[in-house]
């Protein structure tokens, strides 16, 4: 067994970049290599982890530091482009979701993939939160899912559309749904299966920019289950997922329930872990239900455990946590929603 650490270089220093590096760094089994980005502010992020900073991929791959593998960091437009330069040099690539930006060029990757030896992942990095991997293992005892409800919903701030972020304004490559829904379509699909089915209705626009700022959704899973899904990055609301995990750093803490999943036997709600059940006895809304926290194992954070799972990727002594397939099943989903919000009809969506 190789015990040698693998080394990363990380492209892309904006609001996720330093975070991922930070995860390599606090990872025995991996090397901070190098940084790639362009942007002048670069040079103090490069400085701060004390790292060599490259111009562009082109630089870093002709250079003795060309790493063996990527974890990519780059505004949504660039990832195919940048995972296939890295692919096609044998540099194994870890892509931040979504895998594109449309399903045409996410075929192509995918294709661009299958002929490379590198290995590929996408960065869904919620699938090693441990309230989804609790989630996960609470399923069995809610008897069959009927229906789940969720929020993704905040307020962000003027200055994340602003300067390197101004690709968040454009209805093609920002907008909450391609940006952040994603997450939790990858998360929903993890826990319930296939989605089928979606509905969508665009939420009021407040700050005039192509993109949307949000959408109500309605979802069909090929188990027969159904959904609601609410998704807003301009409202005041502690319901979220960064807020309700506490994950981010960045994005106070507030513990609020963000999903709520209705089985034939009990209900569930994340992150609280409320359980709520009759507990064997007879079901009826005269009985008192009984409520239950369940238990949820501490562990790193979920970028440490992604670049430990990739490093074994790399390795090839295990498959990717969240495959190109997968990746692009999100994004499946994703663009059918925006279709379904622009004709106001239901889509259907191939299994």
């Amino acid at each position: 067994m190789n015990n040698q650490p693998v080394t990363f270089a990380v492209i892309g220093t904006g609001l996720i970049g330093p975070r991922h590096a930070a995860a390599i760094i606090k990872t025995p089994k991996a090397r901070l290599a190098c940084i790639v980005d362009p942007n002048p502010a670069a040079s103090a992020v490069a400085a701060e982890l004390n790292v060599p900073l490259f111009d562009s991929v082109a630089e870093m791959l002709a250079s003795p530091l060309k790493p063996q593998a990527a974890i990519i960091c780059t505004p949504n437009h660039t990832h195919v482009s940048i995972s296939k330069t890295l692919l096609d040099a044998n540099v194994s690539v870890l892509c931040e979701k979504p895998i594109a930006t449309d399903l045409a060029a996410a075929a192509g990757l995918l294709n661009h993939v299958k002929q490379s030896s590198a290995k590929f992942a996408v960065g869904h990095h919620r699938r090693f939160n441990r309230y989804f991997r609790a989630t996960k293992a609470a399923m069995p005892s809610l008897g069959r899912v009927i229906a789940v409800s969720g929020l993704w919903t905040l307020y962000k701030p003027p200055p994340y559309f602003e300067g390197v972020g101004e690709w968040r304004k454009d209805g093609a490559n920002g907008g909450a749904i391609l940006i952040n829904l994603v997450h939790d379509v990858d998360v929903l699909q993890f826990l319930l299966g296939p989605i089928v089915r979606v509905s969508a209705e665009e939420t009021i626009k407040q700050r005039g920019f192509h993109a949307e700022e949000g959408a109500a959704i309605l979802l069909k899973f090929q188990s027969g289950c159904v959904g609601t899904f609410i998704v807003s990055d301009a409202v005041p609301s502690p319901h979220n997922f960064e807020s309700g995990t506490g994950e981010n750093p960045t994005i106070p803490a507030t513990g609020m329930d963000f999903y709520r999943i209705f089985g034939t036997e009990a209900s569930l709600s994340v992150p609280d872990m409320k359980r709520w059940s009759y507990d064997g006895r007879d079901k009826s809304w005269t009985q008192e239900l009984k409520e239950e926290s369940l238990s949820v194992e501490g562990s790193k954070i979920p970028f440490e455990l992604q670049v430990e799972q990739f490093v074994n990727v790399v390795r090839g002594e295990e498959e990717p946590m969240c495959s190109g397939e997968d990746a692009v099943r999100a994004l499946i989903v994703v663009e059918a929603v925006k279709k379904a919000m622009k004709q106001g009809t239901a889509i259907d969506i191939p299994c």
